[in-house]
């Protein structure tokens, strides 16, 4: 019988199968070696400096069999982690990645233009959603009600620590992640000049579950964070 999958703690042996599924995920939800052949890149944005930084708020998902094959990470105060991602995170990896000095020309130089710009998070629109996450699966595993557990286990922490709501911005051409947040009451938060991304949010409240109507998610009455 195979073992099931659960929801635990990170841990630092996790960072290589945590490195592993952003890789997996990282160009609009597929596989990103071919756009960012250096396997550490990605992951030193978007998903190491949190599992360094706030430990307390990084899950995964362990296969049964102790491997991890999913994660959320974040921050319930993305004007802080900022900062500490300013002072702690960038001198520790900038020997590796150094400040762009010329205009980015590839997809590479792009992204290490943004690990040098962390306060590209802080946009006053989303000001009443202090806190912000990533999450991501291997592909075998999404589809199956892990990402939404996973999700809870996030949000749950959250409301614990008396953070109202969160934030999180995707890529808008990742059409099937948008449709994997709508269900779970996600909503767009407009913002001036997003780029190529989508702003969604939502109460860290588990049980304020979104109506959906058609291809929109609406906040139940109530729900903390309304746009």
């Amino acid at each position: 019988m195979n073992p099931l999958p659960i929801i635990r703690a990170y841990r630092p042996a996790d960072r290589a199968a945590v490195a592993d599924v952003c890789v997996s995920t990282a160009d609009e939800g597929g596989d990103s070696r071919a756009r960012f052949p250096d396997e550490e890149l990605m992951p030193a944005i978007f998903a190491e400096p949190y599992c360094r930084l706030e430990p307390e708020l990084a899950f995964v998902l362990d296969d049964g069999r102790g491997r991890a094959v999913g994660y959320v990470v974040g921050t319930g105060d993305t004007a802080e982690f900022v900062a500490r991602f300013r002072d702690t995170w960038i001198p520790r990896i900038a020997h590796r990645y150094p400040a762009p000095t010329t205009p980015p020309r590839t997809p590479a130089e792009e992204m290490v233009g943004l690990l040098h710009t962390p306060e590209r998070m802080i946009l006053p629109e989303l000001a009443g959603h202090p806190a912000h996450l990533h999450i991501d699966l291997l592909p075998d595993f999404q589809r199956r009600g892990h990402g939404r557990a996973l999700m809870n286990t996030f949000l749950t922490a959250l409301h614990d620590r008396g953070v109202p709501a969160v934030h999180l911005g995707m890529v808008t051409a990742n059409t099937p992640a948008r449709a994997f947040y709508d269900r779970l009451g996600f909503y767009e938060i407009p913002v001036d000049d997003p780029g190529p991304l989508t702003y969604l949010g939502r109460s860290t409240v588990v049980e304020a579950v979104a109506r959906v109507e058609g291809a929109r998610a609406v906040p139940v009455a109530g729900d903390a964070g309304r746009p």
